[in-house]
């Protein structure tokens, strides 16, 4: 790691304050004639069921009750803080979007051994239209997004952790005394890894699919590192060693915190579908009537998910297939209002409206960066960008299984943080290494600087359609730039 902690402690400081700022900015904006904005009219009343109840929801007339609580919970202290108005509302979203960026910049310090590189990162990632106004909006995804990226974190502290493990024992010289490698004690930081995917889990179901990515990316690194210790035989020592432990840390303890997020539901009377069995269930059997009708109410989860396919001949106006997503072909208008020139904008008539749209250019490079990360998997066998494919990948490759289901771009936010990492690791190489002379340093230092520049320009550029401010009709055409957009 680099030696200039006390710089990137400010550069991580600084740069987190910075998003700060620019989440919460005119949080409580816009609004629906004081009403939530697009799903918020879901999200933010059940957010008020689970405040008001203590943790859990109980309309069971509602019947769109369609994810885990643990989100909304998280929700509810924000309403329980500044009470039910767009601010409470958001507030946790907001909080939830900055810490991605604390954790974005230490991550690429971790990957990329650069404090310089880190702080882009979080630059990048405060530029991005697509977590900004996930940030700023109450529904649940940027909770998932927040728990995925810090088991992420995790991961690779664990990682490095066992390296160093590795390296006590090879310098004492007992490397060999099994042909399956040391045993490495407890790993706290696999654990926390564990604790984190079950929170992302817990606030949404596609949190799933990161417990399988990201136990096959620990099983991997622990392969190498066993490799690179010189292990005799590293892959059998994973499996002997390493796999029974990796199955707690990232099944059981997961299926914990998930559980965990269901307590206030389990301890009350009036939770939907809490009572379940001696009503739509029958009494009696092995397992405990709480996790039968938490199994009923799950079973009925899944089935509206399974079908909520797109109605032929009549798609939701803004739904989007995933082929469109890596370059953010097909963004979302989440708020759209239109009137006289009283309101301020400067012209005859006026628009305030928020999409969520990927900054273009961060989002129009995604091809070429993960191309390039493919590229030295392939060839060069480079760990850092197979972890970075391996998050993407996570976030985005299961919702081929299911093509005719109705999805959307906001499916994306958890993955923009790992798009801005490959984007920095591309940047990276640009960059090149101080060995490599001073006059390729510079010329690398102008195409990121210059770079960096264009997208946050892009993303000065868009501010009025992320925020929803008043401007012209000229103005809003202008924001506009493909015919999917509109």
């Amino acid at each position: 790691m680099p030696t200039d902690r006390l710089r990137a402690g400010i550069v991580t400081l600084v740069l987190t304050l910075v998003g700060g700022v620019v989440r919460f900015w005119g949080l409580g904006w816009p609004t629906d004639q004081g009403t939530p904005i697009f799903d918020e009219k879901h999200y933010v009343p059940q957010t008020w069921q689970v405040l008001r109840n203590g943790g859990y929801e109980d309309n069971p007339g509602y019947e769109l009750v369609v994810h885990p609580p643990l989100s909304k919970q998280l929700m509810a202290v924000g309403q329980w803080i500044f009470g039910y108005d767009p601010v409470g509302w958001r507030v946790a979203s907001a909080l939830a979007g900055t810490l991605c960026i604390l954790l974005i910049i230490r991550i690429a310090r971790r990957l990329t051994r650069s404090t310089l590189l880190g702080g882009l990162a979080g630059v990048l990632l405060i530029a991005d239209g697509v977590s900004h106004v996930s940030s700023r909006v109450g529904m649940i995804d940027i909770f998932p997004a927040l728990f995925v990226l810090a088991a992420f974190a995790a991961l690779l502290v664990d990682r490095d952790d066992v390296r160093s493990r590795l390296a006590v024992v090879v310098a004492e010289g007992r490397i060999g005394a099994s042909v399956y490698g040391p045993r490495l004690g407890v790993r706290w930081w696999r654990l926390v890894a564990g604790v984190c995917i079950g929170l992302a889990l817990a606030a949404k179901w596609s949190g799933l699919y990161y417990i399988l990515f990201f136990g096959a990316l620990l099983i991997g690194f622990d392969a190498a590192a066993r490799r690179a210790a010189g292990v005799a035989r590293p892959f059998v020592g994973t499996l002997v060693r390493d796999v029974a432990p990796a199955v707690w840390a990232f099944v059981a303890v997961p299926v914990l915190c998930y559980l965990a997020s269901w307590l206030p539901w389990i301890a009350s009377e009036t939770g939907t579908d809490r009572h379940a069995v001696g009503q739509q269930l029958p009494v009696g059997g092995i397992l405990p009537d709480w996790l039968r009708g938490l199994a009923y109410y799950s079973t009925k989860v899944l089935e509206f998910h399974a079908t909520l396919d797109t109605p032929r001949g009549n798609p939701h106006p803004w739904e989007s297939k995933p082929w469109t997503w890596p370059m953010g072909l097909r963004p979302m208008l989440y708020y759209y209002e239109s009137g006289t020139g009283d309101l301020g904008c400067g012209g005859p008539s006026c628009v305030s409206a928020v999409m969520l749209i990927g900054t273009p250019a961060l989002w129009w490079v995604s091809i070429p960066a993960l191309g390039w990360s493919i590229w030295r998997v392939v060839t060069t066998f480079d760990w850092r960008h197979a972890a970075v494919l391996v998050g993407y990948g996570a976030g985005f490759l299961p919702w081929f299984t299911n093509i005719d289901r109705q999805m959307y771009f906001f499916y994306m936010t958890p993955v923009a943080p790992f798009l801005v990492l490959a984007v920095v690791l591309a940047l990276g190489e640009f960059l090149g290494r101080r060995e490599q002379g001073l006059e390729r340093r510079r010329t690398g230092t102008l195409v990121v600087g210059v770079y960096t520049g264009l997208v946050v320009a892009n993303f000065a550029w868009l501010w009025p359609v992320l925020v929803g401010t008043w401007i012209t009709v000229d103005r809003w055409n202008a924001e506009l730039w493909l015919p999917s957009w509109r």
